[in-house]
């Protein structure tokens, strides 16, 4: 069977053309754009859908030659908190259903497009394609304490989209095996699609000319956060790591400096202002800096500026901040969890952490602090290990996927 021409991709809750680390925008809109882009230029028609929360924006957006992002009207044009889509999603169906008869396959980001994905299946007879991101059973059985448990609702939902979806795509062999044990998702329905990295925005850097141009001192000790400020992403952390490498070496709080880039998101958006409270209870109020969402090419300036970036998710579906930072050259400290054992190669591009005991994070963080030279080491493995992925890549696996997911599709109807 021929390759779809025309893909009719879904990413209700959040627009590929928002900027990642505001709201919700994250690492889903990063990877909906890029894939987007890369298929595009394979001269495949791809329209993103996603729900119109600002009335500036036009219907339809033209990103390349073949790829459109298409406003779909569905509920207030206004931002909305993500726990009121579900009661927008029939709507939102509704409204997409006259767009969608000449495309051929149906991809769907993230369940609550999985859901308006199912209705379209049903009435247009397409392919769906589904790409989770994250699931709700594998997030709450690793939440931290205290943080708060994903809803009954999605859990229902994942089943059914898994139930319903002729392929799912996971990130890795890891997230592969979850969509088995939590959802019963068959061998043949899954197929294994690595995200990649923008490789012409993020690659090695010179840190003495990025330092100067932001304004950080040569001899600074950086360690470096960025992403969306909620208790999955676990700044807090760093944090307190950082307060424990102060308190082991009180000379080190000169040259210490935690920048952590990003702003609040989701349910638990009042929780970032508990960390400044903390910086301060812990003493370090001096040390710690905290900075709003910084576009891309900024962002790029900010990983130079480091000597190690900390990724202390609780989970991960893959971590394309671990790869972006790697990509620069930069070894990465993070959680032995998920996607993030195969975005970074510990030992060889930087170090994982088994779990979030500050004191671990500060003995790994550390250790890569008082070894210029095996620092520099990392940050070499880590380019090379970075280059090894690319959305180039993930678009041929994706298109792959369509294809498998045409095969399957037509095995359902015709037995």
């Amino acid at each position: 069977m021929p390759y779809p021409r025309r893909i009719a991709m879904i990413s209700l809750h959040t627009s590929p053309l928002a900027t990642p680390g505001v709201g919700d925008a994250g690492g889903l809109n990063v990877y909906v754009a890029e894939l987007a882009r890369r298929l595009g230029e394979r001269g495949l028609g791809v329209d993103v859908f996603t729900r119109r929360s600002d009335p500036g924006v036009p219907d339809v957006v033209h990103v390349n030659e073949y790829v459109r992002v298409v406003q779909v009207t569905a509920g207030p044009v206004a931002e909305i908190a993500k726990e009121q889509l579900p009661g927008l999603l029939d709507d939102f169906a509704t409204a997409m259903e006259p767009q969608v008869a000449d495309h051929q396959v149906l991809h769907s980001h993230y369940w609550l497009s999985g859901l308006v994905a199912r209705t379209l299946r049903t009435r247009h007879q397409l392919p769906m394609v589904h790409t989770m991101h994250t699931m709700a059973r594998v997030k709450n059985e690793l939440r931290g304490d205290g943080h708060a448990t994903e809803p009954d609702v999605r859990e229902r939902g994942e089943a059914q989209i898994v139930a319903d979806a002729d392929i799912l795509t996971a990130n890795t062999t890891d997230e592969a095996d979850e969509l088995r044990r939590h959802y019963g998702a068959r061998d043949d329905q899954i197929a294994v699609v690595p995200p990649g990295v923008d490789l012409h925005t993020f690659h090695p850097c010179d840190q003495p000319r990025s330092r100067a141009q932001l304004g950080v001192a040569q001899d600074a000790e950086v360690i470096l956060f960025v992403g969306r400020i909620q208790p999955l992403k676990a700044p807090d952390v760093l944090i307190r790591a950082a307060a424990r490498l102060v308190r082991e070496r009180p000379e080190r709080r000169r040259r210490l400096r935690l920048i952590i880039i990003g702003s609040p998101s989701g349910p638990e958006a009042g929780w970032a202002a508990t960390l400044p409270r903390l910086a301060e209870e812990l003493g370090i109020a001096d040390v710690v800096e905290f900075r709003p969402h910084s576009p891309r090419a900024e962002l790029f300036r900010w990983y130079c500026v480091s000597d190690v970036v900390g990724v202390p998710s609780h989970n991960e579906s893959f971590g394309l901040v671990a790869l972006e930072a790697q990509a620069c050259g930069r070894p990465v400290v993070a959680t032995d969890v998920g996607g993030l054992r195969h975005a970074v190669d510990d030992g060889a591009t930087g170090l994982l952490v088994p779990g979030h005991d500050p004191a671990e994070w500060a003995l790994a963080i550390g250790s890569i602090l008082d070894d210029p030279e095996g620092s520099q080491w990392l940050g070499a493995g880590a380019a090379v290990h970075a280059a090894t992925f690319s959305w180039s890549n993930t678009a041929a696996s994706t298109l792959r996927a369509y294809a498998a997911a045409q095969r399957a599709y037509a095995r359902s109807r015709h037995p």
